[in-house]
């Protein structure tokens, strides 16, 4: 079978597919979200999934823990992307969410600038064309409420011995997967199917491995 038959069927197939919708969960200062939301971009184009797109927070997730000094300073910088987020959400609606979200961790992740969010913030917010005054909200607990209530609906989904992101399908929700680089193409659409697949198997956990690399985005 030659290369160009092979995907066409795979097209064909794709486009004759049922949708699938999926719900994720992301903070915008974790690194291994990042990945996840690359390789969900992957799957989109080579499966009938869409997306709705939601934050949850590792400072609330890690509130009252015993952490490292330096984990303890990174929750505290945290705060500030999610809440902008969250405020952009409630007040432009659903749809501002993922670019903004694309935004700000081109720069945090991509850019290496997670120590720089003041100027982070604004650019992003810059890019798509948002309010600069959104970003007084990084600082203020005004919105919290319902940010917290998008991150619980989250650890409702999986429990609370997990982090982000969570990603919810077809009644049932995992945390991850957690992999690096992020797979591209059909090897995307592989590890949507498996990750779907295991998830939805009553009785159905953990898999895990100890990582070995960190998050290597490309």
């Amino acid at each position: 079978m030659s290369e160009s038959t092979s995907t066409t069927e795979r097209t064909d197939s794709t486009e004759q597919a049922p949708t699938q919708h999926a719900d994720f969960w992301f903070d915008p200062m974790c690194p291994w979200a990042w990945m996840t939301s690359r390789w969900m971009g992957e799957v989109q184009r080579v499966r009938n999934v869409t997306v709705s797109w939601h934050v949850m927070s590792l400072a609330v997730l890690n509130e009252g823990r015993d952490l490292p000094a330096d984990y303890a300073e990174l929750m505290d910088r945290a705060w500030g992307p999610v809440r902008v987020v969250n405020a952009a959400r409630e007040r432009y609606g659903d749809a501002v969410v993922k670019p903004l979200y694309d935004a700000l961790g081109t720069r945090i992740h991509l850019q290496d600038r997670g120590t720089d969010l003041p100027a982070v913030i604004a650019e992003s917010l810059a890019e798509v064309g948002l309010p600069a005054e959104l970003a007084d909200i990084a600082g203020s607990d005004e919105l919290d409420e319902s940010l917290r209530a998008s991150h619980q609906e989250a650890i409702d989904r999986v429990g609370d011995d997990v982090g982000t992101p969570v990603v919810a399908v077809e009644g049932v929700a995992f945390f991850g997967p957690v992999v690096t680089p992020a797979p591209k193409g059909e090897a995307a659409g592989r590890l949507w199917d498996g990750a779907v697949l295991v998830a939805g198997t009553p009785g159905f956990y953990e898999l895990k491995r100890s990582r070995t690399s960190g998050p290597i985005f490309d």
